[in-house]
């Protein structure tokens, strides 16, 4: 599609009323939804709009695709984009979903140099230049509940934000020398520390499975920076800064005022 036809779809496409029945399944099976304030709800429902159409869904092993699981799953990706410079996942020309967990084939060597192939069992992944992957059990259950550090979409698309400039080394694209020093800092300090935990058996508020490598770090960093954001800005204050930088958002405050009003408190 020529450039200028593409704009023009697009504008067209957000200039449509949300469908009704969308916000039905963001209010059922999207927990953040409930967190936003209404520039925000309008700003995801633009996001994930686009994603929807733009990318190509396919529902594996007998799974019908559906508006509700495109739905789910967009709007949870959408969420990692409210507050930053992005391009709708340009990288992610195509969402495969499985109606259960999937099993890969993975060659592994082993003493003397002995290659066996063994099955991998996964709720997601994301290539660097190909689809993201999940399970829509998984998808769903993490977009329902929330608080519990887990959620499959966030952790691939995470990953595809990592991808953007090429390499899956846990380094986004930053603005300026400076962003980019901070972020070293900060993240291979936690890096660190997580690793050492994991090794010593330490209960930790991160997700052991990102201290496999730094890019699994920076996804599971993204997952409790949004699922457990308060959580985070107290045991790791700094780790939570350089995300609240990155992704232009503050989750915690956002999770406080949610909290207020549900008890009913005025809002500060």
């Amino acid at each position: 599609m020529p450039f200028t036809l593409f704009q023009n779809h697009r504008k067209k496409l957000l200039a449509e009323p949300f469908p009704a029945e969308w916000v039905g399944f963001l209010q059922r099976n999207v927990w953040h939804y409930h967190t936003l304030s209404d520039p925000e709800r309008a700003s995801l429902h633009d996001i994930l709009r686009v994603i929807v159409d733009e990318k190509n869904w396919e529902g594996c092993k007998g799974l019908v695709m559906t508006p509700e699981i495109q739905v789910t799953i967009a709007a949870q990706a959408a969420l990692l984009l409210l507050g930053a410079e992005h391009d709708y996942f340009a990288n992610v020309e195509a969402v495969l979903v499985y109606p259960y967990d999937y099993v890969v084939t993975e060659q592994k060597v082993g003493p003397g140099r002995v290659v066996s192939e063994e099955p991998s069992y996964r709720l997601g992944e994301a290539w660097s230049q190909g689809p993201v992957i999940v399970s829509w059990p998984e998808a769903l259950s993490g977009g329902r509940i929330g608080g519990d550090g887990r959620n499959v979409v966030l952790h691939e698309f995470a990953h595809k934000l990592d991808f953007r400039d090429g390499r899956a080394d846990g380094v986004p694209k930053l603005r300026g020398r400076e962003a980019h020093e901070r972020w070293s800092e900060v993240m291979s300090a936690e890096f660190q520390h997580l690793v050492n935990a994991a090794h010593e058996g330490v209960p930790t508020l991160l997700n052991q499975y990102g201290a496999t490598n730094p890019a699994e770090f920076f996804a599971v960093a993204t997952e409790c920076f949004f699922e457990q954001p308060r959580e985070m800005r107290h045991f790791h204050p700094q780790l939570y800064v350089v995300f609240q930088d990155f992704y232009g958002q503050d989750p915690a405050v956002r999770v406080e005022a949610f909290a207020r009003a549900r008890a009913g408190y005025p809002a500060t």
